[in-house]
């Protein structure tokens, strides 16, 4: 997947060309505009949608493929600010990502929604992963900058967990308190998760459920 980067770090938008014949699956939504000979179809094949509706957490999940017969182009964007960068599959491994970060991918890449890995752990926080397999790029966003780490064997990595983007599937995780009880409630630290390698991490600066909180802080109350 041949992908420009402009705007960013704070306003990514990503311009994937397609050239003759080729096809990029795109999450619903993030497509901002097209170029030249490109179709859209929503797909309902294949291992990343097999019927037309596929729940997360309670939301449909929807993706659209871009063809192009002659070649084109494709920009997209995310629905928060910040960057956005292009991971690589190349193995028999997975790439574990978070479900707001997926933006787009080869089709030779099957994205599994109904993956439950990560549920039992990241409910909490209402993070839902996304399973990534087969070869090929993806196309990830992120709130704010992207940072990424590459553990070496038994290396560990502590996350709060709202800063999470993707990880490999070799890279074992679990999900804790970040301390006390007494610390957890009166510090402001809920969730962190360990992760030990090796394998890629990619992170956040910023933490979307922390902006939700933060807005919902500022509304005015509807005690009367």
């Amino acid at each position: 997947m041949q992908v420009e980067m402009n705007s960013g770090p704070a306003f990514a938008f990503g311009e994937i060309t397609l050239p003759p014949g080729g096809k990029v699956r795109v999450e619903a939504g993030a497509m901002a505009m097209t170029r030249g000979d490109v179709e859209m179809s929503t797909s309902t094949q294949g291992g990343f949608m097999k019927g037309l509706r596929r729940s997360i957490g309670g939301e449909s999940f929807f993706v659209n493929d871009f063809t192009s017969a002659t070649g084109g182009l494709v920009g997209v964007a995310a629905a928060l600010p910040g960057d956005m960068t292009v991971a690589s599959l190349d193995g028999p491994g997975a790439l574990l990502v978070q479900s707001g970060s997926w933006i787009a991918s080869d089709p030779n890449v099957d994205v599994d929604a109904k993956w439950g890995g990560g549920k039992t752990f990241f409910s909490g926080e209402g993070l839902v992963l996304l399973r990534c397999t087969g070869q090929g790029d993806l196309l990830m966003s992120a709130y704010g900058a992207i940072r990424f780490a590459q553990l070496a064997p038994g290396e560990k990595l502590t996350l709060d967990t709202g800063h999470l983007v993707a990880f490999d599937e070799s890279v074992q995780y679990s999900v804790r308190k970040a301390g006390s009880w007494k610390s957890t409630i009166l510090g402001g630290e809920g969730l962190v998760t360990d992760f030990v390698g090796p394998g890629r991490v990619w992170l956040q600066t910023r933490s979307s459920s922390d902006l939700v909180q933060w807005i919902q802080s500022k509304l005015p109350s509807s005690r009367k």
